[in-house]
């Protein structure tokens, strides 16, 4: 029988992969350029007509287990939209307190060095779209909240192929307004779209929906602030 220490080891060894693997494709893309092109190629296509990201994707599939045609796809995927973004998103690539292997080290998914508590989820896309209805006003380029709303449950609506075919644009458009995307938590997601589709989407939507509760609830005891320190000119 499996036990619940054994279950959360399991988890944060596989969070923990995912995390080294995006953090290295992004380092990758900003130190090579001819990596980047080659994973860029990805974008929208399938794996069968990417021939020069094997080369890089490849070594980071696990071995130790079958790895179905959903999960090497969001692999590619994720990687292809790391390739993807401004040039100047690299800049801050190398500056991580890990620094992962040019290789994963290990395919084991079980195992880690230094047990802690891992958790539950990172950022969703839905945290990454509310942070950017929040942050963007003011800004030369804006996202309003109606855009935001609209792209997010367009994405929860999606089957594993449409959100294949939709998640780019969106994630570009996060990116373009220099949005921080959690690349690991959305490779999670996206792995495991097929079989929990619904609960995934109800965190997406959920967390935007709390992050922007938060925030108008800030801006409303800024404004009560504001109002109490006005002083009274009738008086």
């Amino acid at each position: 029988m499996t036990t619940q220490p054994a279950i959360e080891d399991r988890a944060l060894a596989r969070r923990q992969r995912l995390r080294k693997y995006t953090t290295w494709v992004e380092q990758l893309c900003g130190e090579d350029p001819g990596a980047r092109s080659a994973l860029r190629t990805g974008l929208r296509h399938g794996m069968d007509d990417v021939r020069r990201m094997h080369r890089f994707v490849t070594p980071w599939l696990p071995e130790n287990r079958h790895v179905g045609d959903d999960e090497q796809r969001a692999y590619y995927a994720i990687a292809a939209m790391i390739a993807s973004q401004p040039r100047n998103s690299y800049l801050q690539a190398g500056a991580t307190d890990d620094e992962p292997e040019a290789e994963p080290a290990a395919q084991a998914d079980t195992g880690t060095a230094g047990k802690k508590e891992p958790e539950r989820y990172g950022d969703s896309l839905g945290r990454a779209f509310a942070i950017g209805v929040t942050q963007s006003p003011g800004r030369d380029k804006e996202m309003r909240e109606a855009t935001a709303e609209a792209r997010l449950n367009l994405l929860t609506r999606q089957s594993v192929d449409g959100l294949h075919r939709h998640l780019p644009a969106a994630v570009g458009y996060l990116r373009g307004l220099e949005v921080p995307v959690d690349w690991a938590q959305l490779l999670d997601d996206l792995i495991a779209w097929p079989t929990h589709s619904g609960r995934i989407a109800r965190r997406w939507l959920q967390d935007y929906y709390r992050l922007r509760a938060e925030a108008a609830r800030k801006q409303a005891d800024q404004n009560d602030q504001h109002e109490a320190e006005e002083p009274n000119l009738g008086e």
